[in-house]
């Protein structure tokens, strides 16, 4: 058998993963000399070539001196912990990749303490060493930090570290070396990380850690197999460690070992090998595959707990129906369902109302990726604000706490701990940096509402915000989601310039000449605290008379137009936005206006007494 290595590379969010794994295809001869090949090819999915991040974990293999390395290119970001979790479960060793100017962030950490809990080998990689602002001696220092507050072992705090330019494709044993290739990188994994277990004589036992879906084949299995060996439609027993389903017999139809990007098949795999498999129907992330006489399921790691959910519904817009393929309660529910077969942190319930569910995720990111791909898939629903899951303890009502790491200029730090104050948030640590400042706070997650838009303001573009999930906490108390009312169309019909450059008057627009409205659609901020109804298609009245200067075009202000996460950050409590594959609508949840006058009294009076 070919010796074998397994590994996962983990870092925080753009600290230079996929640009790695890149590197390692090129140089261990995965790719023709005078093939095109583009930047993160790991990165296959169209929302994750637009926003610069890995969404889904993908499984790579490359050969270098006759030794397979199996390779896992993990997410960074902290609302995807949930595939990084899993996949740990793969794998015998783990890169652990630093940038050389940001240091250790807050994902950094959450990855890193799931490795050294499971007992993995670590090899640290500071890449980025050719950055102007690099800083690899202090870098290091906090590395070594890290380790020692996650309790690792002596073992683990020896690990090798190796300093290298993903971008360059190269990597050197000290800092002051200048590397050539990656080679160093390949021995060091191949002298450090243990090969996995080759039990090929204990009967089958396989943990399915990824689901992958395929229109010909159906669903697609990925794991390692713990021990034994698994050949071509052998008869296979999947069971469910939490024996909340019963034992399932099927046939390994197809087998697939991964060779550079592509997926070769084979007749038989044997233990430590990371292989994919069809033909079971109904398989999902967490059963075991194992020997029909020998029904043994292997534990599941435990996946932390969603912290944040959002009602998807039907839209019952007066526009609904006019863009989306599919509309109603069923399609929407098969769609959800779909998705927490393959996402193991998603969690899906059906509400009373019929046309209802509360979909729970780790985060706004999370829960917004999975609005935009079904969004493109041809979906077409309205969903609530976000809202964070509390929990009782000790007899007390507890809220999800975030860690916030905030890297800013220091023109910007007072706006920057104003802000997070008024938002109940702790400042931990503040460290300067050059001409700039690094600020640590412990802040509510709801505090974080809407916050990400401001930030980019008080910074000017310049700051870097990132945060994790740290504990539950007792009820921190109110805390304003926004400041600002909204423009509220008064009447359905066509927004004209006319009527715009009336509204515009009011506050900041949403819309532009010509976009369909209908009454109670947002079309617009107000800086006042209170709502107010604009007619946007309000059209000029003719006259027999002119008037001198009355002929002039009237000048519009640029509308902002919003993306869907700036959508979901606006939205108060009582509004909700409106998806389709072609637009994003916010509305008012009643779209009658003397309804919602009639309640705004009721709720002021409610109020004063």
């Amino acid at each position: 058998m070919k010796q074998l290595r397994n590994i996962a590379i983990i870092a925080h969010v753009d600290h230079g993963k996929t640009t790695l794994v890149d590197k390692m295809l090129s140089q261990s001869g995965v790719f023709r000399e005078n093939q095109a090949v583009g930047e993160r090819v790991m990165d296959s999915g169209d929302l994750e070539r637009e926003r610069g991040i890995t969404i889904l974990a993908k499984n790579t293999a490359v050969t270098y001196d006759d030794v397979k390395i199996n390779i896992v290119d993990t997410p960074g970001h902290a609302d995807f912990g949930g595939e990084v979790e899993r996949i740990l479960k793969m794998v015998n060793g783990v890169l652990l990749l630093v940038d050389a100017a940001e240091g250790p962030m807050p994902q950094t950490r959450f990855v890193l303490g799931r490795a050294l809990e499971l007992g993995h080998r670590v090899i640290v990689v500071v890449n980025k060493i050719d950055r102007p602002d690099a800083r690899v001696t202090e870098v290091v220092d906090e590395i070594l930090e890290l380790l020692l507050d996650l309790d690792a072992t002596d073992f683990q705090l020896d690990s090798p570290m190796l300093f290298c330019s993903a971008r360059r494709g190269v990597a050197s044993y000290s800092p002051e070396t200048e590397g050539v290739d990656l080679s160093p990188l390949f021995r060091t994994i191949i002298e450090y990380i243990p090969e996995p277990g080759r039990d090929t004589e204990s009967p089958l036992q396989m943990l399915v850690s990824s689901i992958d879906y395929n229109d010909y084949v159906g669903r697609i299995a990925i794991g390692r197999i713990e021990r034994g060996v698994i050949s071509k439609n052998q008869e296979i027993a999947v069971c469910d460690f939490h024996g909340e389903r019963d034992v399932r017999r099927a046939k390994a139809v197809n087998l697939y070992e991964f060779d550079g990007l592509s997926r070769a098949p084979v007749n038989d795999a044997s233990a430590g090998d990371i292989i994919a498999l069809s033909g079971i129907g109904d398989i999902t992330i967490g059963d075991t595959i194992c020997a029909p006489d020998s029904q043994e399921p292997l534990p599941f790691v435990k996946i932390s707990a969603p912290t944040m959910e959002m009602t998807f519904s039907v839209n019952d817009s007066p526009f609904a129906g006019r863009e989306g393929k599919y509309v109603t309660t069923r399609n929407i529910r098969d769609r959800l369902t779909r998705e927490t077969l393959k996402d193991v942190s998603l969690r899906v319930s059906e509400l009373p109302d019929a046309d209802s569910f509360n979909v729970a995720g780790r985060g706004e990111m999370h829960l917004s990726i999975l609005i935009e791909t079904m969004r493109r898939e041809g979906y077409e629903f309205q969903v609530s604000p976000p809202r964070v899951l509390t929990t009782e303890v000790d007899g007390k009502i507890c809220e999800p706490i975030e860690r916030v790491v905030l890297d800013v200029p220091e023109t910007a730090v007072g706006a920057v701990i104003e802000k997070l104050g008024s938002r109940r948030g702790d400042i931990l640590e503040m460290t300067p940096s050059g001409g700039r400042v690094k600020l640590e706070f412990l802040v509510p997650s709801r505090g974080l509402f809407g916050y990400r838009s401001e930030f980019l303001t008080d910074t000017r573009g310049e700051g870097i915000m990132a945060s994790l999930f740290e504990r539950y906490e007792p009820w921190k108390g109110e805390i304003s989601r926004r400041g600002s009312g909204s423009l509220i169309a008064f009447e359905a019909g066509e927004a004209v310039t006319y009527g715009l450059y009336s509204a515009q008057e009011r506050g900041q627009l949403f819309i532009v000449p010509g976009t369909a409205v209908y009454a109670g659609m947002i079309v617009g901020s107000s800086p006042k605290a209170e709502d107010i109804a604009v007619n946007v298609c309000k059209k000029k009245q003719l006259t027999n008379f002119r008037a001198a200067g009355s002929e002039d075009a009237l000048r519009l202000i640029p509308a902002k137009l919003m993306s869907l996460e700036q959508c979901l950050e606006f939205l108060a409590d009582d509004e909700l936005l409106e998806v389709t594959p072609k637009s994003l609508r916010l509305r008012k949840s009643e779209l009658d206006h003397s309804l919602r006058r009639s309640a705004a009294s009721k709720k002021k009076q409610k109020t004063e007494n």
